[in-house]
Formats: C-alpha cells, sequence, structure tokens
C-alpha cells in the first residue's frame, strides 16, 4: 500500500510539474520553468519512496531520494520565487547550486550501507560535511526565500501566497513524518504539490486603470 501511494503522489507532482512546463512554454516566464523543476524534482523523490517501499530501501534508491527530496525541492522553489521578482542572478546561481548538489549525491561516501523498509535518516548515512550541510544551507535559503517574496507581495496576491505558504508548511510537516512510513510522506508530498502548484497559477488582484498620457489600460499592483 505505502509504494502505491507513493507511486500516485508521484504521478501527481510530475502531472503539475508538466502543467507547469507547458505553461512556461507558452509564457516563457522563467519562475514557471524553476517551479516546474522544484515539482518535478517532488515526483522524483516520490518515486524513490515508492522504490524504497515496494523493494526495501537500498544506497542507490536513497541516493535518488535525498537528492530530489532533501537538496533540491525547497532551493529551487527558492530560486522561482526570486525570478518572480526579476531577480535574475537566482538562475545562475540555482544552476551552480544544482550541479553542487548533483555532485554531492552522487560522489559522497555512505558512512553506512542503506537497508531496510522504513525511510532512512540522512544522519546515520551521511556525515555532516559536506552532504547534510549542503542541505541544511540550500532548503533554509530557499525557504527564506519563498517566504520572503510570499509575505512580500501578499497584497497583491493574497490567495496566490497564502497557498503557497501552506504548501512549504506541510512540505515542512512531511519532512516530520519520515518515521511514520512511505504513505504519510507521500501523501505529505501530494498535498504539498497541490498547494503549491494552485498557489503558482493563482491570479494577482491588481486592477486595470486607464493610463492619462496615452489612453491605455495599466494595471495597479
Amino acid at each position: 500500500m505505502d509504494a502505491l501511494v507513493a507511486f500516485g503522489a508521484s504521478l501527481l507532482a510530475l502531472r503539475l510539474a508538466g502543467r507547469l512546463l507547458a505553461r512556461w512554454r507558452a509564457k516563457r516566464a522563467p519562475e514557471l520553468a524553476a517551479w516546474a523543476a522544484s515539482l518535478l524534482a517532488y515526483a522524483i523523490a516520490a518515486g524513490a519512496l515508492a522504490w524504497g517501499a515496494a523493494g526495501g530501501w537500498s544506497d542507490p534508491a536513497f541516493r535518488v531520494y535525498y537528492l530530489f527530496g532533501g537538496l533540491l525541492t525547497a532551493p529551487l522553489l527558492g530560486v522561482g520565487s526570486l525570478l518572480l521578482q526579476r531577480r535574475r542572478l537566482a538562475l545562475p546561481v540555482g544552476l551552480v547550486y544544482t550541479g553542487l548538489a548533483l555532485g554531492v549525491a552522487l560522489s559522497v561516501e555512505l558512512t553506512s550501507p542503506v537497508s531496510g523498509t522504513t525511510i532512512p535518516d540522512a544522519s546515520a548515512h551521511l556525515a555532516f560535511l559536506p552532504a547534510r550541510l549542503v542541505a541544511v544551507v540550500g532548503n533554509v535559503a530557499g525557504t527564506v526565500a519563498v517566504v520572503a517574496v510570499a509575505l512580500s507581495t501578499l497584497r497583491r496576491r493574497p490567495l496566490g501566497n497564502a497557498l503557497i505558504l501552506a504548501g512549504v508548511a506541510v512540505a515542512g510537516l512531511g519532512s516530520a513524518l519520515f518515521g511514520l512510513g512511505e504513505a504519510r510522506a507521500a501523501l505529505a508530498v501530494a498535498l504539498a504539490v497541490v498547494l503549491l502548484y494552485a498557489g503558482f497559477v493563482a491570479p494577482s488582484t491588481g486592477r486595470l486603470l486607464p493610463a492619462r498620457s496615452s489612453g491605455r489600460l495599466v494595471r495597479k499592483m
């Protein structure tokens, strides 16, 4: 049952990532691409949960889960939020961080082999330096960026930003549910990605007003 729930969460996140990618192709807004990448990371992390639940946890399953669930989801969300605010430096920084995360996940030696039927505790298999430190820095920076941008633009996008903040909170709660099994963690992932997607696509509340100089309509934010 845990494997089926996790697989379903993976498919849901993958579907929503695809819909965001379609929006990016239509609008070419860079934040949509970053958010799509984040939901794709959630999809792969949920797929790793299904892998571990179905066949037992192993070193490869743990590395995939740690890379996409532990290292990439929150930082990519933060990159999207900063790009929404026209912070163009966020894109190259995000690409460099993604490369660093990939290198850490693939090359850092595990302190002990991964096995068992429960979600592995990273502290039992990875030294703090560098793997867990990179995860801490990336997740804190990404979460702070998401929360700061959401709060600073809350009046313009009250519903969308409230949903994004709720999605971040649910994702954090999911991290606390790791000891309760893959199914509960996967359900948290599914709820988080639904809330985040709804927040990403929610419209702003800007009003259209006539511009005195040209007669055109301008949007007041």
